[in-house]
């Protein structure tokens, strides 16, 4: 599964992404925002689309937008389980795939196009992570600082 979200600055870009999405047959959910509001919190939608994509990291996705697409990134990255890359090119989405196994992608809407955010959507699905001995150490030492921190302050 797919989640999407975004804030007023990437509304007409996730639009765009949602039509792009269905006329592939992609299984989405839209989780906002659903209308325009200029005084709306990217936050508010990356943490949804990030909690929803935690609920099986390893199998859903997600595709958060904001205007720099910076503030949607750090959002979902403090969502456990979520590896968050910001793509503006497609070959940096493309080894954020293999070689990081980003399971959300953060789109700039201010920054890039809609042509351009496509084209980025498209290498983030349609790229698979390569499971080398290297890229799982490199996860599994992140996701051990995660859970520790995670343990930390949450009392366990």
């Amino acid at each position: 599964m797919i989640y999407i979200g975004t804030d007023h600055r990437g509304f007409e870009m996730k639009a765009t992404i949602n039509r792009w999405l269905k006329g592939r047959g992609y299984e989405f959910e839209d989780v906002g925002a659903f209308d325009y509001d200029h005084g709306d919190d990217y936050a508010d939608f990356a943490i949804e689309v990030a909690q929803k994509v935690a609920r099986a990291p390893d199998k859903n996705m997600g595709i958060v937008l904001c205007g720099s697409g910076v503030g949607a990134e750090v959002a979902a990255n403090k969502v456990k389980g979520v590896r968050c890359g910001l793509g503006f090119e497609a070959d940096q989405v493309y080894a954020g795939r293999k070689d990081d196994n980003i399971n959300v992608l953060a789109l700039a809407a201010d920054n890039v196009t809609e042509e351009e955010a496509l084209k980025l959507v498209e290498r983030f699905l349609e790229t698979e992570f390569v499971e080398s001995e290297r890229y799982m150490r490199r996860i599994e030492k992140i996701a051990r600082y995660e859970g520790a921190v995670f343990e930390k302050h949450s009392g366990r």
